[in-house]
């Protein structure tokens, strides 16, 4: 009876409840209605659609112009008093094209740019931060000019110093706190704010922005030429890197990768052209998988496609203009200017690019092609996304197509658990190969990246240091090797200007990127076989070489000539040669 009792009163409650609600709703109801009946009034008696599309009434009476102070650190660039910059650039070819960014926009905010450090009012660095050895060398030279910083106090003003690049993005915190060695910090994707941060550090403040960007390419900044060197120029044409191999930082300092509108582009080219730059490399963190999506005509392209048994961790990106799109576009505005890209990856490299070198004439027969280790599990553990053999495959294609190519490459030693077999395989692949230049270096662990996090740097510094020595050697006698092949034939050369070494020297780089010296017949009186005219930086010359060592070749000045006029005259000795 007990359950029967609790069902009862259970049920009362519940009738109670749903009455009371019911009957307090219906005020509640009326009340709601009667607001809704308010709202409808008064959006009938307001303005209707036409009042805001009105055009007749003038935009000045509709917006009156109201003159304000701009915020008290923006400075008018025609009163930049203390506006000298000495600039300082170290690392990869992507910094020297950063700095020409920097200072272009700089020059646009009224600041004039000084050689000497004593001249300068401000002092900026564009870091490297690939390596320890190189932010270790930024270290060593922010003491020194902090040591100058405290000299100029009092005499010539203040000295602002500013770190700009991958180190700023890597080590802000760092470089800020670290006895206030640094004014004004800017990351890769922050040039745009330089005059800001200067402003604001000239009122005695700490200045920094290094936020990473999804989309800045920098695509309406026409880089301003700091070298001396006229002949040659670097273009950028895409930021950033997807690929997240396990010891490289790039990714966390410069970001995810996008690509410059080949518009922009091409007409960097073209205004480089009527300057009278004879070559012009395209640069990327990775290079070869540009991919122009800005423009709606391109969407419907096909996807890129990968080098055969290659493998990446991100999704293919639909449409868009490719690589080799670019690339033949690039290589048709002047056929008189000398094309190169760096640095690419080997995945990125499918038939139809290694096709577009070989046929046209002015895009280098020099590719770069980074290995990073010959062992197969290395490259697993460095996740880059093929095999030794993969990679061999690609090499022979390349070379099925282009015959005389240089290849160059890039390798680590030490890397995290590398065994001493491992080291082996890549020096093996080093002969096997037989490249004409390499770029070789220990392992270094960076903080970010996912060795730092999941892998252990267990290699003794000894050893590395053992190991690269190897590196170097094998490599330097199997470039020897390679380039004593090219004595008693004859190369086409660009001048570049006197030897280093010797003012009665020209030097210049051939095809494949090797330095060749030859004496100048205005200053030497030898060396040529009755060249007429004077050798000038910038001319295409015909030099037959006469020695050859690791690094560079040397020859004796044949004749003047052009990229197409060079291009008959080797047809013909190659013709000859079969008959």
């Amino acid at each position: 009876m007990e359950p029967l009792k609790y069902f009862r009163l259970f049920s009362r409650a519940s009738l109670w409840f749903h009455r009371r609600c019911m009957t307090s709703s219906i005020p509640n109801t009326i009340e709601m209605m009667k607001r809704k009946g308010e709202f409808s009034t008064k959006i009938a008696s307001g303005p209707q659609l036409k009042d805001f599309l009105n055009m007749s009434a003038p935009i000045e009476k509709l917006h009156p112009s109201v003159d304000e102070d701009p915020p008290p650190y923006i400075q008018n660039s025609a009163s930049l008093v203390n506006n000298k910059v000495y600039m300082e650039t170290y690392g990869c070819q992507m910094n020297v094209n950063d700095t020409e960014i920097a200072w272009s926009i700089l020059q646009k905010s009224g600041y004039t740019r000084t050689n000497t450090v004593d001249e300068a009012d401000v002092i900026l660095l564009v870091t490297c931060s690939v390596r320890e050895k190189a932010e270790q060398t930024i270290w060593n030279r922010l003491q020194q000019l902090t040591a100058l910083k405290r000299k100029r106090r009092g005499s010539k003003g203040p000295l602002r110093i500013g770190i700009l690049g991958c180190m700023a993005e890597r080590l802000k915190e760092e470089i800020l706190d670290k006895e206030k060695l640094v004014d004004i910090l800017a990351g890769p994707d922050a040039y745009r704010d330089l005059p800001r941060l200067l402003a604001v550090a000239e009122t005695g403040q700490q200045a920094a922005n290094v936020l990473l960007s999804l989309d800045e390419t920098y695509a309406d900044v026409l880089p301003t030429q700091i070298s001396t060197n006229n002949i040659s120029a670097f273009v950028s044409i895409m930021r950033g890197c997807d690929n997240m191999c396990t010891y490289c930082i790039v990714p966390f300092t410069r970001g995810r990768e996008r690509s410059r509108p080949a518009h922009s582009v091409l007409e960097e080219v073209r205004i480089l052209s009527d300057q009278g730059v004879k070559e012009v490399t395209l640069l990327g963190q990775n290079v070869n998988s540009y991919l122009d999506t800005s423009s709606i005509s391109f969407h419907g392209a096909v996807t890129p496609q990968l080098s055969r048994g290659f493998s990446t961790i991100y999704k293919p990106k639909k449409g868009g203009l490719r690589f080799v799109d670019l690339l033949d576009q690039v290589s048709r505005i002047d056929p008189e200017m000398r094309i190169r890209f760096t640095s690419p990856h080997p995945k990125d490299f499918p038939d139809e690019v290694i096709k577009l070198i070989s046929e046209r004439q002015n895009i280098c027969k020099q590719i770069h092609i980074p290995a990073q280790s010959g062992s197969n599990r290395v490259l697993e553990a460095m996740r880059r996304g093929y095999t030794r053999e993969a990679y061999l495959d690609l090499l022979e294609n390349i070379r099925g197509h282009i015959p005389e190519v240089s290849l160059s490459s890039d390798f680590i030693t030490g890397f995290c658990h590398e065994k001493e077999e491992d080291h082996q395989q890549t020096l093996s692949l080093l002969s096997q190969v037989s490249y004409n230049a390499a770029f070789l270096f220990a392992y270094s662990m960076r903080k970010k990246t996912k060795a730092y996090h999941r892998l252990q740097d267990d290699v003794p510094p000894d050893v590395k240091k053992r190991r690269l020595e190897e590196l170097v050697s094998a490599f330097r006698r199997e470039a020897e090797r390679v380039n004593q092949r090219a004595v008693d034939s004859t190369q086409l050369v660009l001048v570049e200007g006197p030897s280093k070494r010797s003012p009665a020297e020209l030097c210049g780089r051939n095809d494949g990127n090797i330095k060749v010296i030859f004496p100048d017949p205005q200053v030497s009186g030898a060396g040529s076989l009755g060249v007429v005219g004077r050798t000038q930086p910038g001319d295409y010359v015909l030099v037959k070489i006469i020695s050859a060592s690791s690094q560079s070749m040397r020859g004796i000045l044949l004749d003047h000539t052009t990229l197409q006029k060079s291009a008959a005259y080797f047809e013909c000795k190659k013709t000859q040669a079969l008959s």
